[in-house]
């Protein structure tokens, strides 16, 4: 199996210093500071990471669920958003709540949605993050 790697990179004090974190890949980078993570300034964080890669893996395990159900997919778009809150007076992620929506011929509603339940609960970063942060989904065919 692939082994993907990432660094991230922090100085300064928590809430005046400044973080970077970089794809080994080289596709993406970004900078990241207190204010990007809890208190909505302009800018990534880590959890817009888990975000990206929750809907990512998503979509794909979707497509291939469909796929071996017979359905030819045009198109998987899925949007994550992934909570922060502060519980028993620590930061920690929550909630990820994905909304798809797919173009699928010859596929009903009610299939559309079993198969993207299928694709909640068993692509790979839906497991990691099982048991620890609730997860959420809206399906609908465009």
């Amino acid at each position: 199996m692939a082994t993907s790697n990432a660094t991230a990179t922090w100085e300064g004090k928590l809430k005046e210093g400044k973080g970077t974190f970089k794809a080994m890949s080289g596709v993406f980078n970004g900078a990241f500071s207190f204010g990007t993570r809890f208190a909505g300034s302009k800018g990534s964080n880590p959890e817009e990471l888990i975000a990206a890669a929750h809907a990512g893996c998503f979509s794909m395990f979707l497509s291939g669920v469909l796929e071996k159900a017979g359905h030819a997919v045009t198109r998987i778009e899925t949007r994550a958003a992934v909570t922060i809150e502060t519980v028993d007076g620590a930061p920690k992620v929550t909630r990820s709540e994905l909304d798809v929506r797919g173009k699928v011929p010859g596929i009903d509603q009610e299939a559309f949605t079993a198969a993207a339940e299928e694709a909640k609960n068993n692509c790979p970063v839906s497991k990691a993050l099982q048991g620890n942060v609730e997860i959420r989904m809206t399906a609908k065919l465009a």
